[in-house]
C-alpha cells in the first residue's frame, strides 16, 4: 500500500521546498496527518506497537491515501497482529451442495467456484474448457492435486498464453492473494504459496513487493483461447455467503459480439462427443 501523493502540498502541508532523496511524505508529516505523534507513528510502523484502535487506523488510512480496499487490508493486518493463542490449522475447502446446485443453474457460462487461496474446488463443464482445457476436469476433487488460479497464471504456460492482457491478470491475482495473506495470516498453505511462487517466478516476486492489494467484483479480460480463438471476456465475482473467503466467477460476452459466439461455440463443442468433436475441430 503506498500513499498516493508525493508532495506536503498534495495533501495541505506546508512544503519548505527542500530536496528529498525518494518520493512521499515523510514519517514526521504522517503522523502530523494522522493526528498521533511521531513516536507513536514510529512504533506503529515497525510493528511495536499493537493496540492501534480503529479510530487510529482510520486515520492513518486517510494520511496515507488509502482507498477502501487497502483500509480494510490495513485493519485486517491490525487484527492479525493483535491475536493471540493456539493457532488452528484451516479445515479443507470444499464447495457445498448449495454451491455446487448454483454453479450448474449457470448452464453454458463458464463458472468456477474458488477458494481463499484461489484454489478450484469446482468448475462447471464450460468452465473448465475455458480456463483448463488442459487439465483432467475431475482434478479440482482431490484436494491434494487442485489447480490453483495464482500458479496457473505465474507458471502454466497454456494460462499465460490465454490472458492476452496478462500483466493485468497477474497483477489482480497478486492483489487478491495479499487480500488473502492479510485475511488469514496463520493459512501455511497460503504462506506456503507465496513462498513458492516468489521463489519460481521472479515476476511474481517483483509484484509482491508493491504490497498493492485489489479487489474486484468485475473485469475485463482480452483472451485468446486455443480453440475458439479471440474473445473480450467479463469475470464477475459473486461472493459464497456461507463459506468464508470462496467466491464464484462467471464469465460473460457482450450479447451480438464475435466473443459471445465464441463461447456458444466453445460450450457446443465440449457438449458433443469426442468424434463429433474432433469433425467440429476440422471445420474450425
Amino acid at each position: 500500500m503506498k500513499p498516493s501523493f508525493g508532495l506536503p502540498a498534495d495533501v495541505g502541508l506546508r512544503d519548505f521546498g527542500e530536496r528529498r532523496r525518494v518520493p512521499g511524505l515523510r514519517r514526521d508529516e504522517l503522523a502530523q496527518l494522522a493526528g498521533v505523534g511521531l513516536s507513536y507513528y514510529t512504533r506503529l510502523e515497525q510493528g511495536l506497537s499493537l493496540n492501534a484502535s480503529p479510530e487510529v487506523l482510520d486515520a492513518l488510512a486517510r494520511a496515507l491515501g488509502l482507498d477502501e480496499v487497502e483500509r480494510a487490508h490495513l485493519h485486517d493486518l491490525a487484527g492479525a497482529s493483535r491475536r493471540t493463542g493456539t493457532r488452528r490449522r484451516p479445515a479443507p475447502e470444499r464447495a457445498g451442495d448449495t454451491t455446487q446446485q448454483l454453479l450448474a443453474a449457470f448452464g453454458d457460462a463458464p463458472a468456477i467456484v474458488l477458494g481463499r487461496r484461489s484454489d478450484v474446488l469446482a468448475w462447471n463443464r464450460t468452465g473448465h474448457a475455458l480456463f483448463a482445457g488442459h487439465l483432467d476436469p475431475h482434478i479440482p476433487d482431490q484436494p491434494d492435486q487442485r489447480p490453483n488460479t495464482a500458479r496457473l497464471v505465474f507458471l502454466d504456460a497454456h494460462t499465460r498464453d490465454l490472458y492476452l492482457d496478462w500483466p493485468k491478470k497477474a497483477r489482480d491475482v497478486v492483489g487478491k492473494l495479499r487480500l488473502a495473506a492479510g485475511q488469514h495470516p496463520d493459512d501455511p498453505r497460503l504462506a506456503a504459496l507465496i513462498g513458492e511462487l516468489t521463489m519460481k517466478s521472479p515476476e511474481f516476486a517483483s509484484m509482491w513487493s508493491e504490497h498493492r492489494v485489489r479487489k474486484w467484483d468485475l473485469a475485463t479480460y482480452r483472451m485468446h483461447h486455443p480453440v475458439v480463438g479471440r474473445m473480450q471476456l467479463n469475470l464477475q465475482t459473486l461472493n459464497v455467503p456461507q463459506e468464508e473467503g470462496q467466491r464464484i466467477v462467471v464469465v460473460t460476452a457482450e450479447a451480438g459480439t464475435g466473443s459471445a459466439a465464441a463461447l456458444s461455440l466453445l460450450a457446443r463443442r465440449d457438449r458433443i462427443s469426442a468424434p463429433s468433436r474432433r469433425a467440429l475441430s476440422r471445420e474450425l
